[in-house]
């Protein structure tokens, strides 16, 4: 768990002195054919990549960054999003910069209030890359999360640190299948195994799966025929700055997707 010293910093403020926004790309639902909900992607003011801006992010800063990003990526969708609707907005966030779950949830609980969102949208992700100190922290913070409605979800899954040990040890409402496992699915027979048995996992854990990353049809063909329903990635439309992305055929046949073509 985080020292002392770096509650203090979260607790305080720490000059980021680190301009930042956001991108949004979408996440479709092929069992209705609408999108689903939109990721919040860090972004410089120029649009420049995450990882620039991550980079210049240390220990000391970390935890009011990952505290402005929250209210950030809320802040821009609450202009953007339809007020009237059931759109997730997904937020990324680092588990190692939460000292105490009720207590770093604050801003996120005041951003939702003031820009009109109900916690059932909104969507928190933590990624498997990050390597976790406390195991039963990450846990903590998941039940709380739920507690005050929000989903949970795990990113990058079949990549980094935890692997099926961490899904064994709690389960968020959704996983996020890792891209570099999902490329040219369409054409490797070991992802194809290896992908069917992560949906089959999730299902009877009753998890819902994002395939994320798909930039071919071919891709989306085959993660549809083993059973995927929720997608994200360049095939349906890249990430737009501080804006919500069209989706092929979206504005011809509002609300359904032209997934087809």
């Amino acid at each position: 768990m985080a020292s002392r010293k770096a509650c203090q910093g979260c607790r305080d403020g720490v000059d980021l002195d680190l301009d930042f926004t956001m991108a949004f790309q979408p996440i479709v639902d092929t069992r209705v054919d609408r999108i689903w909900g939109y990721e919040a992607l860090i972004r410089g003011p120029e649009g420049q990549s995450a990882g620039s801006i991550l980079g210049q992010v240390t220990e000391a800063t970390m935890y009011r960054f990952d505290q402005a990003a929250r209210v950030r990526a809320i802040e821009l969708a609450g202009r953007l999003f339809q007020a009237d609707d059931d759109t997730r907005l997904s937020i990324n966030f680092m588990p190692n910069a939460v000292y105490e779950p009720a207590a770093c949830i604050r801003s996120s609980l005041e951003a939702a209030r003031q820009f009109g969102f109900a916690h059932e949208r909104i969507m928190f992700e933590f990624t498997e890359n990050e390597k976790f100190r406390d195991i039963a922290h990450l846990q903590r913070i998941v039940d709380e999360y739920r507690r005050q409605g929000f989903l949970t979800a795990l990113d990058d899954f079949g990549a980094g640190f935890a692997g099926l040990s961490l899904l064994a040890n709690f389960q968020p409402d959704l996983i996020k299948i890792d891209m570099d496992l999902l490329r040219g699915i369409d054409r490797d027979r070991a992802r194809q195994v290896i992908t069917a048995g992560i949906l089959s996992i999730a299902r009877q854990l009753g998890i819902e799966v994002i395939a994320e990353g798909i930039e071919t049809q071919a891709e989306f063909a085959t993660m549809r025929e083993l059973g995927a329903n929720l997608f994200q990635g360049y095939y349906f439309a890249r990430p737009q700055l501080e804006a919500l992305p069209s989706v092929s055929g979206f504005e011809a046949r509002e609300p359904r997707l032209d997934l087809a073509s």
